[in-house]
């Protein structure tokens, strides 16, 4: 069984406070409370605060360009679809250079776990606004105030079917474990949208901020109720809900693949003699 110090890492390097450290905590005790060992797990991340995550830990990682997060976790489910894999990012690596991969990604419905730092800022590039800053906030790079709608990645991923949507917060540990527990366990595309306040360079949505207002979902709302589902998707300001906002069921790409639905493509027999002639062309 694996433990905790199983998957330690190197040092994290973030600022005192930061809302990374409780997810970064939740996500090994999540790990261990399912029995995965270090060597049965792949993160993958792309650049950012968030995506330095994968250096905290020990266990299968993989750091890929900024915005590019989720094509890398879906060529190793399509490469080795018995291998568990994370995407690990943030609301600019995702939602701003990444959006179109997080499109298709839901479309697709790959069997990847995506849990996105939402911190509402650019947080290693010194906090110019992200594509989910509030408009009117003040950052480094909007004097004026952030004068963009924001997006709204819960109401985006249903609106798309998306095959699990839920919201975490880093103040609350014990309901993030179980949500993190939950989008592993799910067959198909899971996208844990994780408010993580930056207490550097966000000085809106503290800590403070967020406790007065986010909620748990209770038991009488239907996941799989979509309407119901982006209603609550919507809501933001005075109350935030957090926990499962919606679920479905339905094939995930890997399965809709014939060539891999039998066996993994890394445990097919693999020779170049079939393509040689063809590689002769080019020399």
């Amino acid at each position: 069984m694996s433990t905790f110090q199983d998957y330690e890492g190197i040092t994290p390097a973030w600022c005192p406070g930061c809302g990374n450290f409780a997810i970064l905590k939740a996500l090994k005790e999540t790990l261990v409370g399912l029995g995965i060992e270090p060597h049965g797990i792949t993160i993958v991340s792309g650049i950012g605060q968030a995506a330095k995550l994968p250096h905290y830990m020990r266990c299968n990682t993989f750091n890929g360009l900024h915005g590019r997060t989720l094509p890398v976790a879906t060529g190793m489910r399509l490469a080795n679809h018995t291998m568990p894999v994370i995407a690990v990012a943030g609301d600019g690596d995702c939602y701003g250079e990444g959006g179109n991969h997080l499109l298709h990604a839901v479309r697709r419905n790959v069997n990847v776990k995506l849990f996105v730092h939402d911190n509402q800022v650019y947080g290693l590039t010194k906090g110019q606004a992200s594509p989910t800053t509030m408009e009117g906030v003040v950052t480094k790079t909007q004097p004026f105030g952030s004068l963009s709608e924001p997006l709204n990645p819960l109401a985006l991923a249903v609106a798309l079917d998306c095959s699990l949507v839920a919201r975490g917060f880093a103040g609350d540990t014990d309901l993030l474990k179980e949500l993190m527990k939950e989008a592993i366990e799910h067959r198909g595309f899971a996208l844990l949208d994780i408010l993580q306040p930056c207490v550097t360079f966000n000085k809106v949505n503290t800590y403070r901020w967020y406790s007065e207002r986010v909620y748990r979902i209770g038991d009488d709302h239907d996941p799989f109720d979509r309407t119901e589902a982006f209603r609550r998707a919507l809501e933001w300001g005075e109350r935030i809900p957090t926990g499962i906002i919606y679920r479905n069921t339905r094939p995930t790409l890997e399965e809709r693949i014939p060539v891999i639905k039998d066996a993994p493509l890394i445990d097919r027999p693999f020779s170049v003699d079939r393509v040689e002639g063809e590689l002769q062309g080019f020399y």
